[in-house]
């Protein structure tokens, strides 16, 4: 196993959660460590108040479509969270790469065909395409 290849939120997070408890426990006993546990509860719960209300917008949506790519291609920046894409377009993504392999490929079109195309390597946004059509012949 490398350790170099781990995110530092894998072991910061648990550690700081550890020495809360701990401190906790020093300081006031189990009745600190229930506060603890209390708190971690409903950050748990928050975020997936969020994650819901995310996706229940996005239900209402059709899967790839976005009203301005181009818009979206401003807003995007590299680690982004994938539901922060979702909550930007309130759409999900029309999935370009095989299911369940990394990295996951999304796009969302608009209306007048510009579609933008993100990659996410472990849910994070690693780059992003914008594509307009060629509007020269015309």
């Amino acid at each position: 196993m490398n350790l170099q290849n781990i995110p530092a939120q894998k072991i910061l997070v648990p550690l700081a959660i550890f020495g809360a408890g701990a401190l906790a426990y020093r300081s006031y006993g189990w009745q600190g460590v229930v506060v603890v546990v209390s708190v971690l509860v409903f950050g748990m719960l928050l975020h997936f108040s969020r994650m819901m209300q995310v996706l229940k917008r996005a239900a209402n949506r059709p899967i790839g479509h976005v009203d301005s790519a181009v818009m979206l291609n401003a807003k995007l920046r590299p680690g982004a969270t994938l539901l922060h894409v979702i909550a930007m377009t309130r759409a999900l993504g029309a999935l370009q790469s095989a299911k369940g392999e990394q990295p996951e490929v999304f796009r969302w079109t608009d209306g007048s065909e510009s579609h933008v195309t993100c990659t996410f390597v472990g849910g994070k946004l690693s780059q992003h395409v914008l594509v307009r059509p060629d509007t020269s012949s015309l």
